[in-house]
């Protein structure tokens, strides 16, 4: 049972004003029903990560938290895309690939996208926050805690919470609302990775702290309107 003063600073970490909610790569193409990679599309919505994912964005966007999506893409013709990993060279010959302005890139379903929602792209690398506006967005916006969701617990997932920790933010992983393969190692990554730098919640620890009275316009940071 988590203690009080753990549900206290958890909900201190959680300030809808002070919050963003990313999710990353839960785009179509990596995703979807008709993923480049259907084994970790498998894996992120048999583990139920994507509906949580999607749970997380409905409730933020309810509770005036500002969402943010991080899509991965790359050019038809390849310019400034990595070729200095394995990883890359494989992406590279993947049947279906993730092309700037094809369905692909999309942010997938069950997740909405709202009007107020950012969404950052980037054509290199394997961090959402490393050379992108993801860092610039955020300070702009008055964020304190990043709370990191999507795929994959082997690559990205790591990478944008070593990123938002080096940066100075501090990072909430909902253990239920990432996926990575084997199915396996996500729970290992977080027990012995991820915990060690980031506040390691449930998707309905995050959600209880969201519940507000009514939706808040504007961008974190910015008081209510004062009633008339």
């Amino acid at each position: 049972m988590v203690s009080r003063q753990s549900q206290e600073r958890l909900a201190a970490l959680l300030d809808p004003a002070t919050t963003v909610l990313l999710t990353v790569e839960c785009q179509q193409g990596v995703v979807g029903p008709d993923s480049a990679l259907p084994e970790l599309a498998a894996a992120a919505r048999s583990s139920g990560a994507l509906d949580n994912i999607a749970r997380l964005v409905a409730a933020a966007h309810e509770g005036g938290v500002q969402v943010m999506h991080a899509v991965a893409e790359s050019r038809p013709d390849g310019r400034g895309a990595n070729r200095n990993a394995r990883l890359f060279r494989a992406a590279a010959r993947l049947p279906l690939q993730q092309h700037t302005g094809t369905t692909a890139v999309r942010v997938a379903a069950p997740l909405q996208v709202a009007d107020e929602d950012l969404v950052v792209r980037r054509l290199h690398g394997l961090s959402p926050l490393a050379g992108t506006d993801v860092d610039a967005l955020l300070r702009n916006l008055g964020c304190r805690t990043l709370v990191v969701t999507g795929v994959s617990a082997n690559v990205a997932i790591p990478n944008a919470v070593f990123d938002a920790v080096n940066l100075g933010y501090t990072a909430v992983v909902p253990s239920d609302a990432i996926a990575g393969v084997p199915a396996e190692y996500t729970p290992a990554m977080i027990r012995n990775t991820l915990a060690l730098v980031a506040t390691i919640a449930t998707t309905d620890d995050i959600l209880g702290r969201w519940k507000a009275p009514r939706r808040r316009s504007g961008r974190p940071g910015e008081k209510p309107p004062t009633p008339a």
